[in-house]
């Protein structure tokens, strides 16, 4: 499913914000597999260099074609004006200036995923980030909205498809009124839970014409995720907090090629497809 086909490949240039604050993850990993596979499935050469946002203060210039900004750990919204929070948005801001010229004929790409998608949320006001009453851990069903039947990202996807979730915040109560503004369409939501009295979290929006978000993994693989659970650590405290049933439900899952696998090889293969269709064509 990685495959597509590219005329006259130019080589590409992808900046990864890193949003892990330097904590252990299996997040970036997943993002380079992605970019190598890709690159060699399809014939396009593919560079990428990596910014340690909270760490180091460091984010890329307007040099990259594509912006992959990652998952993280902690509040998106205690961060606010922090010195890496604030600069993370003048970067942001940079990649609106250079959309919005006319006389930039080729394009910037974005991609916000969990962590990033959050700050997206609260940075653009489309609706209320809050944390969770418990944290969302596993493997979930997700329900296509009627824009994302129709959102190339999407393709090929089911309704529902499965994702990887892990967040301890979530962003609910769309504000449509910005969003029409905007004219941003949100995509998908989390599944129903009709059993308990809370607001369904929303899941993916497209932001613009060149920024799309999630607020789960699609990068996650399911060996990878497989691996990890199966740690005697995670094992632990998978069991502890949620129970023998709930971790054999996951991997179970994740062993299931119509679910994780599924979406890993649509929808960060599918953006880079529309990025890079979108960039060669402004060649010609």
């Amino acid at each position: 499913m990685f495959v597509t086909m590219v005329n006259d490949p130019k080589k590409i240039k992808v900046a990864i914000l890193d949003l892990y604050e330097g904590k252990a993850n299996q997040g970036m990993r997943c993002i380079r597999e992605i970019l190598n596979t890709y690159s060699e499935a399809n014939n396009v050469e593919l560079s990428w260099d990596e910014f340690d946002v909270r760490q180091k203060n460091e984010v890329p210039g307007m040099s990259y074609d594509i912006f992959i900004s990652s998952g993280g750990p902690g509040s998106p919204l205690e961060s606010r004006y922090t010195e890496w929070d604030e600069n993370y948005f003048r970067w942001l801001n940079e990649v609106e200036r250079w959309n919005n010229n006319p006389d930039n004929e080729q394009k910037k790409y974005v991609l916000f995923i969990c962590h990033s998608f959050q700050l997206a949320c609260r940075h653009y006001n489309v609706g209320i980030v809050c944390k969770r009453r418990s944290t969302a851990f596993g493997v979930f069903p997700v329900h296509m909205l009627e824009d994302g039947y129709d959102e190339p990202v999407y393709s090929g996807l089911r309704d529902p498809f499965y994702i990887v979730d892990s967040r301890d915040y979530q962003v609910i109560q769309p504000n449509h009124q910005v969003l029409e503004e905007m004219g941003a369409k949100i995509l998908c939501i989390e599944k129903n839970r009709p059993h308990v009295p809370y607001e369904r979290a929303i899941m993916g929006i497209r932001f613009n014409e060149y920024m799309i978000g999630t607020q789960f993994h699609p990068e996650a693989d399911a060996v990878g995720m497989s691996m990890y659970l199966q740690t005697d650590e995670k094992k632990k405290t998978v069991i502890e907090e949620h129970g023998q049933a709930k971790w054999e439900s996951m991997l179970k899952h994740l062993n299931d090629p119509d679910k994780i696998m599924w979406t890993y090889s649509h929808i960060l293969p599918n953006f880079l497809n529309q990025s890079i269709d979108q960039l060669q064509a402004a060649l010609v």
